[in-house]
């Protein structure tokens, strides 16, 4: 192994964020725990200093250097000039192509092998797509859907991790009216997949067990209440299993997260975003974390959004970052080991 691949087993890229946000402040706490592998900030540095003055924060901000490693009680940061200035709780669209310059250049970083793994602080998706000139579309509708854009991956998986649950989505940011005609047999069995596969490359589990929802109430009641498990889960559920699959459902999400259930389980897939992360966030918002499977690289991020109204004050959480970089060096040291 090379020199600068060794290097890069032992480097984990942090991008900031929305500048406006919390994210710089939340990194700035990154110095008050000492880490398996060193965080790499991306983000400008003067930002990161003036924020660090402004909360008379004692967190030393030092320019990135592979060779040398940050002194104790400072944090590294590989810098990124921002588009405009920005202030705490402000928004500026001028800075959105900043945030996906910070996106590019850990994706670039992971795929040539100088960083082991990536954590994501929030993004406002409204103010990057104001900044790229769209109004009537989303050309950026969040992180898991970029990061396959970006790395050429076909299909990605959104999990969350956090409260003793693992959560995966089979859709994602998507208006609930749609989500039925999203849940196609190709999808399902994909998404299964990919989970699957995932569970056990980065997190240890040989034999993985997945409680699979129902799209519709009581999970359709026999066709009462909607055919898409008759016509769509369980026929991708019976495939699955006869190759091996562990796959218990579809159950009625209702009664999916009681402890009895949830103990005959690894993780949960849920067939849409507000199905399954209510609840997660309800058993652990302030330390969840968010994964994207399926990528060539690791991926990890916060669970919660920008927090402008809390951006500048110095009372913003960093149990999420905390918790994403923890998951993150274990995903890392769990392929490593595989």
């Amino acid at each position: 192994m090379s020199v600068a691949a060794e290097a890069g087993r032992r480097l984990v890229a942090i991008t900031s964020g929305e500048p406006a946000g919390v994210g710089p402040e939340l990194c700035l706490r990154l110095a008050e725990r000492a880490w398996p592998l060193r965080p790499v900030v991306l983000a400008d540095i003067g930002l990161m200093r003036a924020r660090a003055a402004a909360l008379d924060s004692a967190v030393g901000v030092v320019e990135f250097d592979a060779a040398r490693p940050a002194p104790e009680g400072a944090v590294e940061v590989l810098h990124l000039p921002l588009a405009a200035p920005s202030r705490a709780g402000v928004l500026d669209p001028a800075n959105g192509a900043y945030v996906l310059r910070l996106l590019d250049r850990a994706i670039a970083g992971c795929l040539q092998g100088e960083f082991a793994a990536m954590v994501t602080a929030p993004v406002h998706k409204g103010v990057i797509c104001e900044g790229l000139g769209a109004h009537e579309t989303m050309p950026f509708t969040g992180h898991t859907e970029y990061l396959a854009e970006h790395t050429g991956t076909p299909r990605v998986v959104m999990m969350l991790v956090g409260g003793g649950l693992r959560v995966a989505l089979a859709t994602t940011h998507l208006p609930l009216a749609a989500v039925p005609a999203a849940i196609t047999p190709q999808v399902l069995e994909e998404t299964l997949r990919i989970l699957h596969a995932d569970l056990r490359r980065h997190f240890g589990l040989a034999a993985p067990r997945i409680l699979v929802a129902g799209l519709n109430p009581h999970a359709g009641e026999g066709g009462h209440m909607g055919r898409e498990e008759i016509d769509v889960i369980i026929p991708v559920l019976e495939r699955l299993r006869a190759e091996g699959m562990q796959l218990v459902g579809p159950l009625p999400a209702d009664t999916l997260f009681v402890p009895h259930t949830l103990a005959q389980g690894d993780a949960v897939l849920a067939m849409y975003h507000d199905q399954g992360l209510p609840v997660l966030k309800h058993a652990s918002f302030g330390g969840g974390v968010n994964v994207t499977l399926g990528l060539p690289i690791i991926r990890t991020s916060v669970d919660h959004g920008t927090a402008l109204d809390l951006a500048g004050s110095g009372r913003a959480d960093p149990g999420s970052l905390f918790a994403a970089l923890e998951l993150a060096i274990a995903m890392t040291q769990a392929r490593a080991a595989a």
